[in-house]
């Protein structure tokens, strides 16, 4: 908030907590807060959810700028006066020090350049030349989805996962059409027959899992919305999904034309 100094008569920006504590709660409205309804450290037989911390770690990551700091008189020092530099150089310090404690307490994740914290999923299939090559898929509806569903896999938070098996599965069908000047029938064939490279054990191979992740599709409860599917009971399986579909797609997109 805008304020003036008597003393050097002077205008400067002063820190506005109160309106920092409404932003945050906006944000974050999980956030763990005391009785005082103050942002604070919750005790060990507390309930809270922590995954706010990790909202709260990002927060401050996209927002952290560098300053500069000067005395009006380096004898007397009668005041400071600190300059906020549009750089955020020293992001990189605060980004060491916030893996640096993932590490040392143990948790898979990790606060990335882009500035958002992802999950370290130890021997998955999803790799960084994988992501590379969704680029390689023209049409933009499949490839959004692609990425949508890779962010959320990534997400720390365990709801996101069946968000993001949600969106694989779109991207599954979705990448069926891939060939508009085709039927969905005839341009799922052209994907396989390509997949195969003419081998007909390997159509055969292709083909019954296509058929396969359809059917999963079909049978369970992939989708939000849908009531009348089998549950899918264990988080764990999840991840199983997702790794399933996107080795096929992922496979699938190496050939298309």
């Amino acid at each position: 908030m805008n304020c003036h100094d008597d003393f050097t008569n002077s205008d400067y920006i002063a820190f506005d907590e109160k309106a920092f504590i409404t932003r945050i709660k906006i944000r974050i409205p999980s956030l763990f807060r005391d009785e005082y309804d103050r942002i604070c450290a919750p005790l060990h037989d507390y309930e809270y959810d922590q995954y706010a911390l990790l909202d709260l770690i990002e927060f401050f990551a996209q927002n952290i700028e560098d300053i500069s700091e000067r005395w009006n008189n380096e004898r007397y020092r009668n005041y400071q006066t600190i300059d906020c530099l549009n750089t955020s150089d020293v992001f990189e310090n605060f980004q060491e020090a916030i893996n640096e404690i993932f590490i040392e307490s143990g948790l898979l994740y990790e606060l990335t350049d882009e500035k958002i914290i992802e999950r370290i999923v130890e021997n998955s299939p999803l790799t960084a030349e994988i992501e590379n090559n969704f680029a390689v898929v023209h049409e933009v509806g499949t490839r959004e989805l692609l990425k949508d569903a890779v962010a959320l896999y990534k997400t720390p938070n365990p709801s996101a996962r069946q968000d993001s098996v949600e969106k694989i599965w779109d991207a599954f069908e979705r990448l069926k059409t891939y060939y508009i000047t085709l039927d969905k029938k005839h341009s799922s064939e052209k994907i396989v027959n390509d997949m195969a490279g003419g081998n007909d054990k390997f159509v055969d191979l292709f083909n019954d899992e296509f058929k396969m992740l359809t059917e999963i599709g079909n049978k369970y409860r992939i989708r939000h919305h849908e009531t009348d599917k089998i549950d899918i009971t264990d988080i764990r399986y999840y991840d199983y999904l997702f790794n399933r579909c996107l080795s096929l797609i992922a496979l699938a997109i190496e050939y298309l034309m």
